[in-house]
């Protein structure tokens, strides 16, 4: 039986999203995306200025969650043995022991992701991945559910290593965090300002657990994956879908995990939104947050002052999404 959009999930998720905004104000869009990586056990990779709540939004969410929130922050003098853990010598028994790193948690936050050397950005790939370490030759797997959120500061990019293709094309989206409004950043001074607020915990891991498992369970129609496969295909081959000139402003497109991304993606914004079935607009919200690190832009591309994002447009514009199912064929799996 489908258990997807049961009222206890539905209320459970509203909960949770509830007793996040009691600490973080604005920023809607960028917690939905949260969620979204969350349910669909996705990792997301964040890009904004300093002091946007991004640290606040995970941290509260892991209390909330009940569940184990690490941060370490990437500095060029890191290394792997920082990030996963290491053996140490014990004189007093002449044995090894192992002492596990902060990749051991629930939700772990990578502060600027892009200065720490390709060591130790190898080393997350593998826990990224794998969802779990090996250390000595020895494997520990991470604790469940796991999620990565790593921050890129776009202002400074002096003393970075950018991110191999590789490990970007493992983080599901790619969010941009931008300032608040005027009337939020009001609210946010009056918050800081004033008496501490304490969340509560509304849940457990094993209910996001739970609430990840019934994530599967939403039914996306067929002709939404072929969308899916079709804006995928144009990245890489725009001519093939009637898009003229776009193929000289992009040297590679985006691989299957985007096709797989966009899929998982709208069926956990649909859960979101309480529905056990995914509509075209739950896959079209999220294509630009999917797709925009995974193209890498020609030298044309560059020189004509175009980004992932104008090209996603172009995109977008030129393939249809399939028509929203009516009343009587919106059926469940």
């Amino acid at each position: 039986m489908d258990t997807s959009n049961t009222p206890d999930s539905a209320q459970l998720m509203e909960q949770i999203l509830y007793e996040v905004k009691r600490v973080v104000v604005g920023q809607d869009r960028f917690l939905e995306r949260v969620m979204v990586a969350m349910l669909a056990q996705g990792h997301l990779l964040v890009e904004g200025v300093p002091g946007l709540a991004k640290t606040l939004t995970v941290k509260t969410l892991a209390d909330v969650v009940r569940g184990r929130f690490k941060r370490i922050q990437f500095t060029p003098d890191l290394v792997p043995a920082d990030l996963i853990g290491t053996r140490i010598y014990n004189q007093k028994t002449g044995d090894f022991s192992t002492s596990l790193g902060p990749v051991f948690a629930n939700l772990l936050l990578a502060d600027e992701i892009n200065r720490a050397p390709a060591k130790v950005q190898s080393a997350l790939l593998e826990v990224m991945q794998e969802r779990q370490v090996t250390i000595a030759g020895e494997s520990h797997k991470v604790p469940s559910p796991f999620l990565v959120m790593a921050t890129q500061n776009p202002i400074e990019t002096e003393g970075t290593y950018p991110l191999p293709e590789a490990q970007v094309d493992r983080f599901m989206m790619k969010v941009l965090v931008d300032y608040p409004t005027d009337e939020e950043e009001y609210v946010i001074v009056e918050r800081v300002t004033g008496p501490a607020v304490t969340v509560q915990s509304v849940a457990t891991t094993d209910q996001l657990a739970a609430l990840q498992a019934q994530c599967r369970n939403v039914y996306v129609d067929p002709s939404m994956v072929q969308y899916a496969v079709k804006l995928v295909s144009a990245t890489r081959n725009p001519e093939k879908h009637g898009i003229k000139g776009l193929g000289a402003f992009i040297t590679y497109g985006a691989s299957p995990r985007a096709t797989i991304g966009l899929v998982e993606g709208a069926r956990a914004l649909a859960m979101l939104r309480g529905r056990s079935y995914a509509l075209p607009e739950d896959m079209t919200d999220l294509v630009p947050d999917v797709l925009r690190h995974r193209l890498v832009l020609s030298y044309e591309g560059l020189a004509e002052g175009l980004d992932a994002d104008a090209l996603i447009e172009r995109i977008m514009a030129a393939i249809t999404p399939p028509a929203k199912p009516l009343e009587h064929e919106k059926r469940v799996a």
